[in-house]
């Protein structure tokens, strides 16, 4: 029986609750676990791309330990299968695709690693003689008296010994090495916000100004591990409506922040509490005023939703202007985030990728006169093209945005981008 990975203390209930069920299912409840899934994306009980990835993952790790397949085509057709029903039913959290994906690609490395090398075979009683220092014929070497005479040609024409054929694999061959690799992907997920913070003060220097947005655990623990031995300023643009509550009010052990509650020893703490306790200078700004303090600021740093193959990243709503105003002002963006999030589809529907929220927080219902009056849409997530990004820094190391393309190239294959194929 295979031992399920627990979830880093601090995932929102309906997560843990899902995680602590699945470990206990038979092979008959899978479907049942799936479908439960599905609903919990579709209400939106399950969000964000860290807690979405982990569901993911232990669903997939279920489904490969609880289910009996001989073959090999057979898991891969079932996981694709689940991997279009999740992506369906919540198509704007990229990070349960990426982790379909990644899935898949660990199933075709299994086959790979357990096939034989191929190798060429010569017809029974050929040899090949390269060279004869004493038969030539018109500068060609004639082959040995009494041997069957064989071309290159014909050698090279010939078919090597076929690959063993993937559905041929037995699944007690690749079974361990599929579960060995679902668990290094819920290990990257419990550490990747540690590896991208074990950089800060590689990229963070005494007495400089950094902007912020939102807020963002990712972002937190990048600057509370550069806080240990830079002094400076933070500058937080609040994102009004969606992420204000987060900044003034959350708290540290807040459910929607994974993690979070091990960041700070008051748990009481708020965002900009958490960073004044580390002994930073902390300034909150409306987001009117991004603009006029970009001159001041030395490096803008913004965590993300969701990076997309061609190095445009989907943030929360706010980055798209402060990325203008960086760049108008020739301020470097960084962008942290774990390599988890970074997806191999392109943005070719912008307005497919983005997601409208509660309209009540951007205009009170109490104002019947305006509501009446106009359709308030309240956007979640901007898109940020990759010409705005000066820097990626995720669990792998610091990256530009063009070369982003051969990470996705080596966490993903070809063949399973388009789940629907």
């Amino acid at each position: 029986m295979v031992t399920q990975r627990a979830v880093p203390v601090g995932g929102p209930p309906s997560l843990d609750s899902f995680v602590k069920s699945i470990t206990k299912i038979e092979a008959s409840q899978v479907p049942g676990m799936v479908d439960h899934l599905i609903s919990l994306l579709k209400r939106r009980q399950i969000r964000g791309s860290r807690n979405t990835a982990v569901a993911t993952a232990n669903l997939l790790m279920r489904v490969v330990s609880a289910t009996k397949w001989s073959h090999v085509d057979a898991i891969i057709s079932k996981i694709r299968e689940i991997g279009r029903r999740l992506t369906r039913a919540q198509p704007r959290e990229l990070a349960v695709g990426n982790i379909v994906r990644r899935v898949l690609g660990l199933i075709r490395e299994e086959v790979e690693n357990d096939s034989p090398p191929p190798s060429a075979s010569l017809p029974a009683g050929t040899t090949l003689s390269l060279q004869s220092a004493h038969s030539t014929q018109g500068g060609v070497p004639a082959a040995p008296l009494g041997q069957p005479s064989t071309s290159m040609f014909s050698l090279l024409s010939q078919n090597p010994t076929p690959q063993k054929d993937k559905s041929s694999h037995s699944s007690k061959n690749i079974k361990a090495g599929i579960m060995e690799g679902i668990r290094e992907i819920l290990d990257e997920l419990s550490t990747a916000d540690d590896l991208i913070a074990a950089s800060a003060l590689e990229h963070i220097h005494s007495n400089e100004i950094i902007l912020t947005m939102g807020y963002s655990v990712t972002v937190q623990r990048f600057l509370l591990r550069a806080a240990q031995k830079r002094s400076f300023t933070v500058i937080i643009a609040e994102g009004y409506p969606n992420d204000q509550d987060k900044v003034h009010q959350v708290l540290s052990g807040d459910p929607d922040s994974p993690g979070n509650s091990q960041i700070a020893e008051d748990s009481h703490l708020t965002f900009q509490q958490t960073l004044t306790r580390a002994g930073l200078i902390v300034i909150l700004i409306p987001d009117s005023a991004v603009y006029a303090m970009m001159s001041r600021v030395n490096k803008v740093i913004l965590g993300t939703h969701a990076v997309t193959a061609n190095g445009g990243l989907v943030a929360a709503a706010g980055a798209a202007v402060i990325s203008k105003a960086a760049k108008e002002h020739r301020t470097p963006v960084v962008v942290v985030a774990g390599a988890y999030k970074l997806s191999p589809v392109h943005p070719f529907d912008v307005e497919g990728i983005s997601e409208h929220g509660d309209p009540g927080k951007a205009v009170r219902w109490e104002d019947a006169d305006m509501v009446e009056s106009c359709d308030v849409v309240n956007t979640l997530f901007d898109y940020v093209p990759p010409n705005m990004v000066d820097l990626y820094i995720t669990n792998l190391g610091g990256h530009a945005p063009s070369y982003l393309y051969r990470i996705v190239a080596d966490h993903y294959r070809p063949e399973d981008v388009s789940l629907d194929g």
